[in-house]
């Protein structure tokens, strides 16, 4: 089984003004599509592990022959990460989560507010490149958790709900060095029903 780069649910001008149609253009096209390519040359070879999905690739890392573990983890975790961020942003997106996500962030973090403050404030301390998340984690509570380079949260045993990447080619045509202007206007993009989709299932 091939992997493939999955389509934008969306135009590449739907998150404007808040990510641009350049970046979304090479971001997807360019950065993801050379995590897929390089995910299948690392599994070539390896019949067995081109029957996994991505997600099965990274929740068991320890059955990856060590030859080519670092490069399946990097290049699948790319994969897999793209996939998810890309469907947990929307054309006219942001507002606030509803329902029992909406408590439970609550719970956890006193309201929604303190939520994003907490969230943004991983992601803008992030050193270097990375992703920051908010996870459920293995005792079923939510968690806000930062990630190095493309490792995925799933790689741990975390359930990722959210998750914003930090790389610089996520956000540098349009914003340079101002990541927390990124990160403050990526809110306004955030699909919140998928969220509340990923918690629920």
């Amino acid at each position: 089984m091939k992997h493939t780069l999955p389509e934008l649910p969306y135009g590449l001008d739907a998150l404007e003004p808040y990510i641009d149609a350049k970046t979304m253009e090479v971001h997807h096209d360019k950065h993801h599509q050379a995590y897929v390519d390089k995910l299948n040359a690392a599994l070539e070879g390896h019949e067995d592990l081109q029957e996994l999905t991505v997600e099965e690739i990274l929740s068991n890392l320890d059955r990856i022959p060590e030859e080519i573990r670092i490069a399946v983890k990097n290049n699948g975790g790319g994969h897999y990460n793209h996939s998810l961020f890309w469907k947990m942003m929307k054309h006219d997106g942001g507002g606030e989560p509803t329902g029992d996500l909406a408590d439970a962030i609550a719970k956890k973090f006193g309201d929604i507010s303190k939520f994003k403050e907490s969230f943004a404030n991983a992601a803008a301390t992030l050193f270097g490149s990375g992703w920051v998340w908010l996870v459920e984690n293995n005792d079923n509570e939510l968690e806000i958790v930062q990630t190095r380079n493309q490792d995925s949260p799933i790689s741990d045993g975390q359930k990722p709900l959210l998750g914003l990447d930090v790389w610089e080619h996520a956000y540098y045509l349009k914003y340079q060095n101002r990541r927390p202007e990124y990160i403050a206007n990526w809110w306004n993009a955030v699909n919140w029903d998928k969220v509340e989709e990923n918690y629920k299932s």
